[in-house]
Parts: C-alpha cells; sequence; structure tokens
C-alpha cells in the first residue's frame, strides 16, 4: 500500500486503518486549511457587499455575487463526489484548491459587479470540492468506528469560519487601503497565502492508493443535474424579490421540476456510471439518512436565517457584533462534534447521537421563538449554545452513517450526497423562512402601531417637540399617515435613527414575525426527530476505506478453486 511522505513510526498505526496518528494529522492539517477557506468565503462577503457594491456601482446586483457562489458550489459537490472515486481524491482536491484560488484571484481585481459575479460562481466550483473531498479522504484514511474523531476537527473550523467570517470582511471592508489595494479587494485575496499553504501540504502529503475505474463520465447526468438545481436554487434566492406567483418564478419551479425528473430517468439508465447511482437509494440508511440531512438543513438555515437579523434590526446590533455573539452557537458546535466523535470511538454507537441531537435543535428552536426586543442577551446566548450542541451531534454522524453503508468505490459520491442534500435544504429552509418572515411582517407591525395607539409613552412621543425636531422621526410619522403602508421595509436602518418609543412597535413586530420563523423551524426538526427513530444503526467498520477496497480487490482477483468431482 502506498502511504503518506510522513516517515512516522509504524508502531503507531492508528485503529488499524493503516496510517500513523502523525500521518493521518498532517494530511488533515491541510484539508483543514481547504475546509476554512470554502467555508470562510460563505460569510465573509456578506458584511463587506454593501461596501463592494458601493465602490462597483452595482447596489442591485449584489445579491448575484452571492446567489452565484451558492448555485455553482452545490451543483459541484456530487460532480467531484463521483470524479474523485473514478480518477482518485488527489487530483480532484488538488483541482478544486486550485480554481478556487484563481477565482479568489479574479475577485479580488473585479472592476464591475457582473465581473464579480462571474468570479464569484468560479469560486464556487472549486469550494463545491473542498468541503465534500475533506470527508471523504478521511473515510479512505480512517476506519469508521475512529472517524468521528477528526471529522469534528473540519466541523470545528467550520463554525470558527462561520463567526470570523463577517469579522474579517468588516474589517477589511472598513480599511480605505492595505499594501496599497482597496480595503474590500482583500476579503478575496486573503485566501490566496492560506490556498497556496494547503496545496503545498497536500501535494506533498497526500498519496493515498487509487485504483481508476474505467467509466464513461456521466454529462448528461450533470447536464440534468443543472437544469434540475439551476433554477430552483435562483428562484429560491430571488422569489421573494420577483413574487412567488409571478412569471418568473413558476418558469424558474417548471423549469427545475422538468429537470429533476429528467435527472432520475437518466441515472437509472446509467447504472453505475451515474453522477448519483439509484442502487444507492436502494440501502435504507442512505436514503433516510439522506433525508434527514435534508430536513436538519431545511430546520437548521431556515431557522438560523432570523438569528442575524434579529440580533441587527431587533437589538440594533452591527454585523460584525452580531457574528461575534453568535459565537455560543460555534461554541456548542465544536464541543458536541468533537465529544460525539469520542463517543462514537469508545462505544461503537452513534443513533443516539442525532436522536439527542434533533431534539436538541427542536427545542432551541421553541425556545427561540421567546425572543423579544427586552430578551437578554446572554439568554440568547445559551439558547444558541444549545442549538449548536444540536447541530453538531447531528451533522457529522449522518455522514458517518452514510459512508458506514457505502462501498468503498462509492465513498466519494455518498459522501458528497450528504453535504448536497444537506445544502439543498439549507436552500430551501432559507427561501421558506424569509418567505414567511416578510409576509407576516407587515401585519405584526401594523398589529403592533394599533396597540401602540393606547399606550401613553408612545402617545407622548408622536407629540414630543424634540422628537419632531429630528427629521427622522417627524419622517418616520409622516409614513405612518396611511397606517403604516409608508414604511419602507427593504431598508431597516432607519430604525435605530427612531426615538426608542417611535421604535418600539416596529421591534416588537419584527420580533412576533421572527418567532413565527424560528417555530416553524423548530417543527421541521421535529419531524427529523420523529424520522431518525427509524435509522438502521449498523455496525461501525474497522477498517478504512483503503483497506476494504484493497480487500475486494483481492478477492476480485482471488483465483477461483478448482471443483473436485
Amino acid at each position: 500500500m502506498s502511504q503518506t511522505a510522513s516517515t512516522a513510526e509504524p508502531t503507531a498505526v492508528v485503529g488499524g486503518g493503516g496510517f500513523t496518528q502523525r500521518q493521518i494529522m498532517t494530511v488533515i492539517s491541510g484539508l483543514m486549511l481547504g475546509m476554512l477557506l470554502a467555508a470562510l468565503d460563505q460569510t465573509i462577503v456578506s458584511s463587506a457587499m454593501r461596501t463592494i457594491a458601493d465602490q462597483l456601482h452595482g447596489q442591485t446586483l449584489q445579491a448575484w455575487a452571492t446567489t452565484a457562489y451558492l448555485i455553482t458550489s452545490t451543483i459541484a459537490t456530487p460532480l467531484y463526489g463521483k470524479l474523485s472515486d473514478l480518477y482518485g481524491r488527489k487530483p480532484m482536491y488538488l483541482a478544486a484548491i486550485s480554481i478556487f484560488l484563481v477565482g479568489s484571484v479574479l475577485s479580488g481585481i473585479s472592476t464591475s459587479m457582473y465581473e464579480l459575479a462571474a468570479f464569484r460562481a468560479l469560486q464556487g466550483v472549486g469550494a463545491g470540492g473542498l468541503m465534500s473531498l475533506a470527508f471523504a479522504i478521511v473515510g479512505d484514511m480512517i476506519p469508521a468506528r475512529e472517524r468521528g474523531k477528526y471529522q469534528g476537527y473540519f466541523l470545528a473550523v467550520f463554525g470558527l469560519s462561520s463567526v470570523a467570517g463577517p469579522v474579517v470582511g468588516g474589517f477589511f471592508a472598513g480599511l480605505h487601503s492595505l499594501l496599497g489595494v482597496d480595503g474590500w479587494r482583500w476579503v478575496f485575496l486573503v485566501n490566496v497565502p492560506i490556498g497556496v499553504i494547503a496545496l503545498i501540504v497536500v501535494s506533498r502529503v497526500l498519496n493515498l492508493p487509487h485504483r481508476r475505474v474505467e467509466q464513461k463520465v456521466d454529462y448528461w447526468g450533470a447536464l440534468t443535474l443543472c437544469l434540475g438545481v439551476v433554477p430552483l436554487l435562483i428562484v429560491a434566492e430571488q422569489g421573494q424579490q420577483w413574487g412567488w406567483g409571478s412569471a418568473g418564478s413558476l418558469a424558474m419551479f417548471a423549469v427545475g421540476a422538468v429537470g429533476i425528473v429528467a435527472f432520475i430517468l437518466v441515472e437509472r439508465r446509467m447504472g453505475d456510471a451515474a453522477l448519483l447511482p439509484m442502487r444507492l437509494f436502494r440501502n435504507s440508511v442512505f436514503s433516510l439518512a439522506n433525508v434527514l440531512n435534508f430536513i436538519v438543513g431545511m430546520g437548521m438555515f431556515g431557522g438560523l436565517v432570523a438569528l442575524p437579523l434579529y440580533l441587527q434590526i431587533v437589538k440594533g446590533e452591527s454585523p460584525t457584533d452580531a457574528g461575534l455573539l453568535t459565537l455560543p452557537l460555534m461554541v456548542g458546535i465544536t464541543v458536541s462534534s468533537l465529544s460525539s466523535g469520542q463517543v462514537i470511538a469508545r462505544t461503537g454507537r452513534y443513533k443516539v447521537l442525532p436522536i439527542i441531537g434533533t431534539a436538541t435543535m427542536a427545542l432551541a428552536l421553541f425556545l427561540f421563538t421567546g425572543l423579544g426586543p427586552d430578551t437578554n442577551l446572554a439568554v440568547a446566548g445559551l439558547v444558541m449554545a444549545l442549538m449548536g450542541i444540536g447541530l453538531g451531534l447531528c451533522m457529522q454522524t449522518l455522514v458517518l452513517a452514510i459512508q458506514n453503508v457505502a462501498k468503498p468505490q462509492d465513498m466519494g459520491v455518498a459522501t458528497a450526497s450528504a453535504t448536497f442534500f444537506r445544502g439543498i435544504g439549507g436552500t430551501a429552509g432559507t427561501a421558506i423562512s424569509l418567505s414567511i418572515l416578510f409576509g407576516v411582517v407587515g401585519d405584526r407591525i401594523g398589529n403592533a402601531f394599533k396597540t401602540a395607539q393606547t399606550d401613553p409613552s408612545f402617545l407622548a412621543a408622536t407629540h414630543d417637540p424634540q422628537v419632531l425636531a429630528n427629521p427622522v422621526n417627524a419622517g418616520f410619522l409622516k409614513g405612518l399617515a396611511g397606517g403604516g403602508g409608508g414604511i419602507d421595509l427593504e431598508n431597516t436602518s432607519f430604525i435605530q435613527l427612531l426615538d426608542a418609543r417611535l421604535a418600539r412597535p416596529l421591534l416588537e413586530g419584527f420580533s412576533s414575525a421572527m418567532d413565527t420563523v424560528f417555530l416553524v423551524g423548530g417543527i421541521t426538526t421535529a419531524i427529523a426527530f420523529v424520522l431518525v427513530w427509524f435509522l438502521r444503526e449498523v455496525p461501525l467498520s474497522t477498517k478504512s476505506g483503503i483497506q476494504r477496497a484493497s480487500e475486494e480487490e483481492s478477492a476480485d482477483e482471488r483465483p477461483l478453486m478448482p471443483v473436485m468431482e
């Protein structure tokens, strides 16, 4: 067996996986850098996008820079999984890093929002492989029973990036220039040194044995997957602005439905060569775990999309501060993912973890419905930590369950399926949650203002000369003349400039609408809690993916014993 370039002592082999602890940690260090790149770029742009759009004169186009990255990274995920099964993990992972770096450099020198959107799409093509292939490589190197201990490191990096992203993005966006380059451009250029280090580490130490599989590349599957998923991702991101019943949205839904049907038909016809072989779904663990990935993604992203809005709109925090305030969530993810890996390694049992995880997530989302304008941030932080614990118990365990029942030659595509379905679920959850939020917030604010008409404090503010002397307050009260219809909810920054008594009904209305979003997220996650009881627990393998593949290869090559008559 070919091994990594490390020369650690052979006596330190971990869990029968054929690799020493030093070899494993050296490889994982490079994979973690790649994971950091992909995870960081999901959030780092959010707090800097307003500055970027101002600089490139494209405020109305800024959503496409985010949407383009989301679309290409989602589509690329199953492609990398299948291609890595055919041609090997290392070349595909190095290709993913290289594509991501090229996209980062080009994004950093963009001169228009159209260019930025195109280059962000290229970044996404690379990012799609950085996450899924990292878990697949761990599956190749480490036995399933030991795997959770190492996969937890990736979730820790993911959690760190979610907090650090908005902070780093806000920092660079606030700089006029750095080393003679506009500050906002470093949001993308900072990827270059990290990516180069990851490229060097992975190219030098990741030398996994691979037997090339001679199969046709499923181009039609890739095309129909794009036809099915891209329109749905676009409408998920833009549907709120277009209107869910508009001609554009309905056309996207129709094209997406046709694409999904075509994809299933193509995959059935392609058999083992399919991008996502349909035979994998005959395994109940694979099918149910991916259903759970989809639902958990819906509940997670659907519920959490309202959390930053709560912190920024209702509590008045800046995007950077709101990112820092979600630190308890990330601590919960990190602690629970690392500890659950230790539990799995010691006991060999894993089903109880997603049971506890989905229950904890549902409880946290239901508790979020109690958040209001006067809620102490410490209380909100405790609920976030509870949510993070639930997520950490679910995310890596479901990936582990899928990998454990997948054949070694399907490790890449099986692992990528978990990331793919969770991402699709997250996109759907985000779209549904935003639709609910902005669908009910107008009525909730209207009801809050009706209640305020009997509040002496609010009425006193409407006649206070000092309050009326402020143009923001005066303009707001003028807009209320039509029953609240003059309030512009597309830009909520004015709320923090209002007199606190006038702003109170707005905060209560937004808080009430967000409570509804959290409630829907809690119900969604409760469905996952019911379904996870039906997940069959298969004993975890004590052999790595490479060892299992080697044994199967030896069995295929073993000559048949002659039959004695």
